[in-house]
């Protein structure tokens, strides 16, 4: 797994800001190996299951199959291979055939799904996504991305940075873009303490960085690491794949279900109203309650537009 081999690059780097010893780095160097080991490389590359998606719930269907002058909504994803739905057995359980689906449903209307996203893709790639998402430009963009950039050497401020100018250039061309902001690796059970909290840091310190950005390029940020991270710590045997790194199909059933709502939104599905509240969850969810934050900061963009 590319993210867990390159950890020990990330520890290097908290090493050097915030002046770990040398006894400490070793611990949390040897930690990243047995990290490594268990996690292991991919299995197979992720499923794929790009076309048209009808509201009825089946697909991917020929285009010459809709009715004349029937125009799909465009949909397109991008990032890494949580993006890709990497960790599910069937194409129905990807993520993106899951949101193609529901935004077919709640449109009404069919969605053609291109996927670009790339396991092991950082920040610094997703420039080149971009580009080939716009040779067709598409209606509608998720992106996924910031597993791999905690586990590189690319600091916070310039991966944020970077995911804000993809936003930007897409936004330009007149695409509406949510984006899943970075997990939480520190909910990651072969990532042993403390390494898991050192992971667990970066990974919400990059998400607040990259809500600004995204939301300063007139984005739209869903923070799954303050919504899931407590799913997944609670329940880990059904939220995560086999691997043990990436989520399962309910694990991306639960990340379909946050942004999906705020997708419709991007698109105007909502009609002006206010989005529905979240669902109640685990325990330790609603302990938290970062569902009725982001529900109700939505809320007030929703306002304000």
């Amino acid at each position: 797994m590319i993210a867990a081999k390159a950890l020990r690059l990330a520890l290097l780097a908290a090493g050097t800001a915030g002046g770990l010893s040398g006894a400490a780095y070793g611990l949390l160097n040897g930690q990243a190996g047995h990290a490594r080991r268990v996690i292991g490389p991919p299995a197979a590359a992720p499923l794929r299951a790009d076309g048209v998606h009808l509201p009825n719930g089946t697909g991917p269907v020929p285009r010459a199959d809709l009715p004349a002058g029937t125009r799909p909504l465009e949909f397109a994803v991008l990032g890494d291979s949580s993006a890709a739905g990497l960790g599910v057995d069937f194409p129905a359980d990807l993520p993106g055939v899951r949101m193609a689906r529901g935004l077919a449903d709640e449109l009404d209307r069919p969605v053609a799904l291109r996927t670009h996203a790339v396991v092991g893709t950082t920040s610094q790639e997703l420039s080149d996504q971009v580009q080939d998402a716009l040779r067709n430009p598409p209606d509608l963009v998720l992106i996924i991305i910031g597993a791999n950039d905690v586990t590189s050497k690319l600091g916070v401020s310039t991966s944020a940075a970077l995911l804000g100018k993809a936003v930007r250039e897409l936004v330009v061309a007149d695409v509406q873009v949510v984006v899943g902001t970075c997990p939480d690796l520190g909910a990651i059970r072969p990532i042993p303490q403390p390494l898991r909290s050192v992971a667990s840091r970066w990974s919400f310190a990059l998400a607040r960085a990259q809500r600004r950005e995204v939301e300063a390029n007139d984005g739209y940020a869903v923070p799954l690491a303050d919504l899931l991270s407590p799913e997944f710590l609670a329940k880990p045997a059904e939220f995560f794949s086999p691997d043990h790194f990436h989520p399962s199909a309910a694990g991306y059933e639960a990340a379909a279900e946050i942004v999906l709502p705020v997708m419709c939104m991007a698109v105007g599905a909502w009609q002006g109203g206010p989005l529905p509240a979240a669902p109640t969850r685990s325990e330790a969810a609603e302990a938290r309650r970062p569902t009725s934050r982001i529900i109700a900061h939505l809320n007030r963009r929703l306002r304000r537009n």
